[in-house]
């Protein structure tokens, strides 16, 4: 099968010839003709299998077939990077149709967004802005036909579920829906039964890291994490790498020690400018920056392929967070790795994650790193540093930090499952 097969109108296929595509992914091969012969679909699937395009392609072919003037199509998106990237698809797909995509979000001045919704045909939104413009009464939806909400389950996570509800309950109710989601918690298998009729399920894959993916564990006390992630990236040769955190400050707090230690690094968390998250996505994108330090909600939406290094500096709140973060890399054929940092209150979770997974995850201590030491060791390793900019302002040449045992590096959990360490301020989520 390739996209000939979809009969596209004539200046979509333009648009599919000219971004080179030529055979579907398996989502889009499954659920393109359902939603061409309008049925509404319950799409799951992971980050990265090309579902964006999946509905992208059917939106821009039903609006050429008929021509009509004002906003048709409605796609709703978690965060305002995922919002812009499927922006981005509809003008590159939609490049011969003249077919008008505005995105709104919050963050940016909301009278350019009045002004372009005038002209709009497909709006691809956030849902507080959106609900923003619905109030102030700056966005017609009598002509809508087509509704996507985009990653649910991650726009459950983020409390919007009850936004979204806002929305639907003022949108007109003769149209196609489309619902895509990487995992299905009962809330969001409440959400398809209150908003699909008759619904096409469309599901792609299992609930597992890609076979890409080389994923394991590392043992460490709280207050040793940041030793040991410069530790590892000390030693490993590495091409860019995406750290998780579990809060907005500890994001801030370890991208600002990493660029201390020398190593190009930017912050992306929820707290930040529209323009400075938008300068920090792109400075990893184009590799002036090697490590982008971020957290679940703000790392939602990235699509970069070149990821070469996951790396979970807090567990996961979820095993399906767990697939999510370290699916980052391992993508589109390429190899990847994905290092999670496990303390003794995390024992929990780990065994949450082997039980989705249907397999114990490899379990690593590093043989030249101190897990007795009680004070956190800031400074990185002797040696090769692939990801160094420049080398910090001292005088003589970094130490390393000296190895124990397997034993040794295990002996700080104690019987109740509780580290000796510890714990760092957490922050705010």
């Amino acid at each position: 099968m390739n996209f000939k097969t979809f009969n596209f109108h004539p200046r979509v296929a333009a648009g599919v010839v000219a971004a080179g595509y030529v055979d579907p992914t398996p989502i889009q091969a499954r659920a393109i003709p359902q939603v061409l012969d309008n049925h509404d679909i319950m799409g799951v699937a992971q980050t990265g299998t090309g579902k964006t395009a999946a509905f992208v392609l059917p939106i821009l072919h039903r609006l050429m077939a008929k021509k009509s003037k004002g906003v048709r199509a409605l796609i709703m998106a978690p965060t305002r990077e995922l919002a812009e990237q499927i922006h981005q698809a509809i003008e590159v797909l939609g490049r011969e149709t003249h077919v008008k995509s505005v995105t709104v979000y919050g963050g940016v001045g909301i009278h350019p967004q009045i002004e372009n919704l005038k002209h709009a045909h497909i709006v691809v939104a956030c849902p507080g802005r959106l609900l923003d413009h619905m109030n102030r009464k700056t966005v017609d939806f009598s002509r809508l036909e087509m509704l996507v909400v985009d990653e649910a389950d991650q726009m459950f996570d983020m409390g919007f579920l009850p936004d979204i509800r806002r929305i639907l309950a003022r949108l007109p109710k003769k149209r196609q829906t489309l619902l895509f989601s990487a995992t299905m918690p009962p809330e969001i298998r409440r959400l398809e039964g209150d908003i699909l009729i008759n619904p096409s399920m469309v599901q792609i894959g299992a609930v597992a890291p890609a076979e890409t993916v080389r994923h394991a564990l590392y043992p460490v006390p709280h207050h040793l994490k940041t030793a040991l992630l410069l530790k590892l990236l000390g030693d490993t040769v590495v091409k860019s790498v995406l750290v998780f955190t579990r809060t907005k400050y500890r994001a801030k707090s370890l991208g600002k020690k990493l660029v201390s230690a020398g190593y190009p690094c930017a912050s992306l968390q929820g707290n930040l400018s529209q323009g400075r998250r938008q300068a920090a996505l792109e400075g990893f994108r184009d590799g002036t920056y090697k490590i982008l330090v971020a957290t679940d909600i703000a790392a939602r939406g990235i699509d970069i392929t070149r990821v070469s290094h996951v790396i979970n500096y807090d567990i996961p709140s979820t095993p399906e967070a767990y697939i999510h973060r370290i699916g980052r890399t391992g993508r589109a054929t390429r190899s990847g790795e994905a290092f999670t940092f496990m303390t003794g209150e995390d024992k929990g979770m780990v065994r949450a994650i082997n039980r989705i997974l249907d397999a114990s995850i490899e379990q690593r201590t590093v043989t030249d790193f101190d897990y007795g030491a009680t004070v956190p060791t800031a400074t990185p390793n002797k040696g090769t540093r692939p990801l160094r900019r420049r080398q910090p302002k001292k005088k003589g040449p970094a130490k390393g930090i000296r190895g124990r045992t397997q034993r040794g590096a295990l002996s700080w959990f104690s019987k109740s499952g509780e580290s000796s360490g510890p714990r760092e301020n957490m922050g705010t989520a």
